[in-house]
């Protein structure tokens, strides 16, 4: 995990990656909230990467999180193993660093938030991805913000959120 703070207008970009669609997140300039910002259809890696990369030049994203489906244990599933492909293309591309965070069930929470605001089926569909991103984003911030302030402790939070990060 980079140890230095971004700066104040620095931007997080956060994505819920998954066989056919993309959903991004993109946090405050402060990066304090996260806000869904689009799903990308996904048609291969190339075109993916192609337009996470113009995201990250529109915005001044200065790191990525990539949500991985760990197994219930930890161990990474046959998805997670895909999707860690995908994000190593990224960081070799990108120009920021990648960080992995463990995304289990953003999925299921954001269709439970459609759900709850009583949202249509069709629009549901439309927003679930990038509403797991904005989830995944604000749990990351979330944790990243405790973590500093609580950088003067002896000992390290413990977070049941798994973090790796890459840097090309």
């Amino acid at each position: 995990m980079t140890n230095a703070a971004p700066r104040e207008a620095d931007r997080v970009l956060a994505l819920d990656v998954g066989d056919r669609r993309i959903g991004v997140a993109i946090s405050d300039p402060l990066g304090l909230s996260a806000q869904p910002l689009e799903t990308i259809e996904r048609h291969g890696n190339e075109t993916a990467v192609a337009r996470v990369i113009e995201i990250i030049g529109s915005y001044g994203v200065v790191e990525i999180v990539v949500g991985i489906p760990y197994g219930s244990q930890g161990q990474l599933t046959q998805q997670a193993q895909k999707i860690e492909r995908f994000a190593k293309q990224l960081a070799a591309q990108a120009g920021v660093p990648v960080v992995r965070w463990d995304e289990r069930h953003t999925t299921i929470t954001a269709e439970r938030v459609l759900l709850e605001a009583d949202a249509r089926r069709e629009k549901r569909k439309l927003v679930r991805d990038k509403m797991a991103a904005a989830i995944l984003l604000q749990d990351y911030l979330e944790t990243r913000k405790r973590r500093r302030a609580d950088q003067g402790d002896e000992e390290e939070p413990r977070s049941d959120r798994r973090e790796d990060e890459d840097r090309e």
